[in-house]
């Protein structure tokens, strides 16, 4: 009978992990979809207003599924991108919310969605203005950053910010390099959208890197 319950019991847990972990990712994709849509294609009070209601859904999805690091992630991505969005030192409140949820995301999984936290956490510290008025440390992004290619040596996302840092760093040489490794990653087809949009910022940013080797 022991027997029997055990195996009941597994069986059961595995199928309401199964359902969890479905409905988990659908969340994720609703949130990524509406993020390409309010980060590349809104502008203005049209732009605030969906990162304001993308904001909250994604901090539903955190107490949704506290445990996992995916929610925590694009929590911070979010809050990161509503920062971008809004501007000013009125962003810098929503920069410190970001960065938390992102650390709380590496405290759960710093591997989960292929070293993302780290890459987006690398770009905070990178924006963000430095002490007395912020957080931002451009060693520590370029720790982060460099933490967040163990993970993803080839992905477009990791390899597109750190060569957008180290292009406003001035390294051209090394800001090519990874920006070619991310114009080859290609466009994912679960993310579609942002990758294409990536893809134009990509071949932006590589033509001011290299009028800046030319020189």
């Amino acid at each position: 009978m022991y027997k029997f319950t055990l195996a009941f019991y597994l069986i059961l847990t595995a199928i309401f992990t199964t359902v969890v972990q479905a409905d988990e990712a659908q969340d994720l994709i609703s949130i990524q979809q509406k993020w390409a849509i309010a980060n590349y294609e809104l502008e203005d009070d049209a732009q605030i207003d969906a990162f304001t209601q993308l904001s909250e859904q994604s901090a539903l999805f955190v107490e949704n599924y506290p445990n996992s690091a995916q929610p925590h992630i694009w929590n911070g991505i979010v809050l990161a991108s509503f920062a971008g969005a809004k501007g000013g030192l009125g962003a810098l409140g929503l920069a410190k919310e970001a960065k938390a949820s992102l650390e709380n995301a590496l405290s759960i999984d710093g591997a989960a969605l292929n070293g993302s936290a780290y890459a987006s956490l690398a770009t905070l510290y990178s924006k963000v203005p430095g002490w007395p008025i912020g957080f931002g440390d451009d060693d520590k992004a370029e720790k982060l950053f460099k933490q967040a290619l163990a993970f993803n040596l080839k992905g477009i996302d990791t390899n597109y910010l750190y060569g957008e840092y180290l292009y406003g760093e001035g390294d051209y040489k090394q800001a090519k390099a990874r920006l070619l490794v991310a114009q080859a990653a290609g466009i994912r087809d679960t993310r579609a959208k942002a990758d294409e949009y990536r893809q134009q910022a990509i071949s932006q940013l590589l033509v001011k890197v290299d009028k800046k080797l030319k020189r």
